[in-house]
């Protein structure tokens, strides 16, 4: 399967809905009038795109109205959503290798942040590279067995403490590892922490710091896990991570389980904060590197409508 297939397979909810009520409203309203303008602004912002970039796919539908006779107000959302997403997003993917690369997952609890450590641990495995996980999540029931079945279907390497030990010590202990084995990227899985915790937010801090104990750089991406089905709240969550961490990249899961697909968008527009994979499925290959351009156009699909 093509990676825009897997775009297009991933945000049908999404698209499936803009597609109806665009169609409905220009159908109903071919001249565009105020009403059904304001009528197709909330049908994005239904989808959760933000309202900044809601109000410019209407300002420029409005003014190709004035001009023209036919407007394509896919084509229009397509491209205002590929150049905001690709401003945002200047820097997709990962570093190339510094051996060890090390990758920080953080995120709320039931965001899909072990499977996306375990996808992402694959997508990196399949390009050639070498990949250690780290189960820093020694406070949820079975959290560490979770990553050990995850690290045998992966071909990955776990290293892991007892339930309950101090995480900080595992991810000191894990990157200590990687070091001596020369891995490309160790991936450290931690637990999930609500955004309003803050002993669990300097809980994160203090890893930072065992991390810098043994790679002063480390860690060199700090990835937070959202999950789409979510909505807005996602985009509260990503606040406060970033205000405390400092979110270098996003990883939105869940998207192919949603109709507010577009949040995407927002939160990327408005945390300037590049989106760098997407989860699109259940399948360990669903975990796919973002693209604005194949986002934008399955979003808004390859259907076109006139008015």
């Amino acid at each position: 399967m093509g990676l825009f297939q897997k775009f297009k397979d991933g945000l049908k909810k999404t698209s499936a809905k803009l597609a109806t009520e665009i169609k409905r409203i220009v159908t109903r309203a071919p001249k565009l009038d105020e009403e059904s303008l304001e009528e197709l602004e909330a049908v994005l912002i239904a989808t959760d795109i933000g309202i900044a970039t809601a109000s410019q796919i209407i300002a420029q539908t409005k003014a190709a109205a004035e001009q023209q006779r036919s407007v394509d107000v896919f084509a229009i959302a397509r491209s205002e959503i590929e150049r905001a997403l690709t401003v945002e997003t200047a820097t997709p993917g990962l570093p190339a290798p510094a051996r060890p690369t090390v990758i920080l997952m953080a995120g709320v609890n039931g965001t899909g942040k072990t499977t996306s450590t375990a996808k992402l641990a694959h997508l990196l495995k399949s390009q050639g590279h070498t990949v250690l996980l780290a189960a820093c999540d020694t406070f949820r029931a079975a959290a560490i067995e979770q990553l050990k079945i995850w690290g045998q279907r992966t071909g990955c390497d776990v290293i892991a403490g007892q339930y309950g030990s101090d995480s900080a010590a595992v991810a000191f202990d894990a990157l200590s590892a990687a070091v001596n084995r020369k891995v490309d990227y160790l991936i450290v899985d931690t637990a999930g922490r609500l955004h309003t915790k803050k002993n669990l937010m300097e809980e994160m801090k203090k890893m930072h710091r065992s991390l810098q104990k043994v790679v002063p750089t480390a860690p060199h991406e700090t990835l937070l896990v959202l999950d789409a089905t979510t909505g807005s709240n996602a985009l509260v969550q990503a606040r406060e991570f970033h205000r405390t961490l400092g979110v270098t990249g996003l990883i939105v899961t869940k998207l192919d389980g949603t109709a507010k697909g577009g949040i995407v968008v927002a939160i990327a527009r408005e945390l300037k904060l590049p989106v760098k994979f997407i989860g699109l499925g259940e399948q360990l290959d669903d975990l796919q590197p973002f693209d604005p351009k194949n986002y934008a156009d399955a979003l808004f699909g390859e259907t076109t409508a006139e008015s």
